[in-house]
């Protein structure tokens, strides 16, 4: 078991600075751009911080994540893709589950990060800006 974890956690943090490490930027931001999009959209609808009310249970949790996993389902694919190839170029084989944790870390855990906390800053900031008439 303990070459297992030693073997994982050196495979995680090798990647910082092995081929392909522009994923590291790349992935997060994609996953930013969406949760923006999302959470602009959420606002103008009026709809609750994204993950509080997935934990709470304010509404539907499964179809809440299937939506988000579904809007970033792209750059969900496109980390699967980019570590595959990573982990054929550098270990000539593939970690599955090195490649969920770091698909999951790059990809969805930014979007359900950010998503909550910009509807609440996009509803804050529509109903104290100044209305010029």
């Amino acid at each position: 078991m303990d070459e297992l974890v030693t073997r994982i956690t050196s495979q995680l943090i090798g990647r910082l600075d092995g081929p392909l490490a522009f994923r590291f930027i790349l992935q997060p931001t994609v996953a930013a751009i969406y949760a923006i999009h999302d959470a602009l959209a959420d606002a103008r609808e009026g709809k609750p911080a994204y993950f509080w009310s997935i934990l709470t249970g304010q509404t539907s949790r499964w179809s809440q994540l299937s939506e988000g996993w579904h809007h970033v389902a792209r750059v969900i694919l496109l980390g699967v893709i980019m570590d595959v190839i990573y982990q054929l170029m550098v270990f000539r084989m593939i970690y599955p589950f090195e490649l969920v944790v770091i698909v999951l870390t790059l990809a969805f855990l930014p979007y359900l990060l950010l998503r909550g906390p910009l509807n609440r800053l996009a509803r804050y900031w529509a109903e104290h800006r100044p209305r010029h008439v």
